[in-house]
């Protein structure tokens, strides 16, 4: 079986909108800093790369499946033109009531991709920026790491952002996470001599 790291999508690997805003074109659709690298060293370090969504701007009629498929379409051609591969994107369409099985916190996108790319839950990560991103990560049977702006301490990120769900690691940037995901997994980050180009 593989391992894998799981990634939220909005405020993970692209800019996320302001609070109660979906981002809907692809005009509005930034990669963040340090992604294309982080997932190319996930990629040359073996780990199978997933990305995990809610999009409930599908349930407020705000996009059509088509669109936002056609989204992760080119989010995935783009970082792939970096080095940079994402083996699968699930996302959850549906509004937070009636709850639903696949909307995280719930775990059923990460179950899905376990099942469909083999993959070995207890040797896995979740990266995300949210409290239910973290637990749908534990709730799946997987190490997490959160995602926090601006933190000077890691150590005491939990208590800073007023956090309700303890993750393993505390991040300020994508590439952090990755580089100490390594460190736990004994990945020799030295060993990746070529670096992607930019987006």
């Amino acid at each position: 079986m593989s391992k894998a790291v799981f990634l939220d999508r909005d405020g993970v690997i692209n800019q996320k909108p302001p609070e109660g805003d979906y981002v809907t074109r692809w005009e509005d659709f930034h990669i963040l800093p340090g992604v294309a690298e982080g997932v190319a060293l996930l990629n040359r370090a073996g780990f199978t790369v997933i990305v995990v969504t809610n999009q409930r701007c599908i349930a407020k009629g705000l996009l059509t499946v088509v669109e936002l498929e056609n989204m992760h379409q080119r989010m995935t051609e783009l970082l792939a033109g970096s080095g940079a591969i994402i083996d699968g994107t699930f996302y959850c369409p549906h509004e937070i009531e009636p709850v639903c099985e696949c909307r995280k916190p719930a775990p059923a996108m990460l179950l899905k991709a376990a099942s469909l790319h083999g993959i070995d839950l207890s040797a896995s990560w979740m990266i995300g920026d949210s409290d239910i991103d973290i637990q749908a990560g534990v709730n799946a049977g997987c190490k997490t790491v959160r995602l926090i702006e601006g933190v000077e301490a890691p150590d005491n990120a939990k208590r800073a952002s007023g956090s309700t769900t303890h993750a393993d690691i505390i991040a300020r940037s994508f590439l952090e996470a990755i580089r100490r995901i390594f460190e736990r997994e004994g990945v020799a980050i030295d060993s990746f001599s070529s670096t992607p180009t930019a987006i």
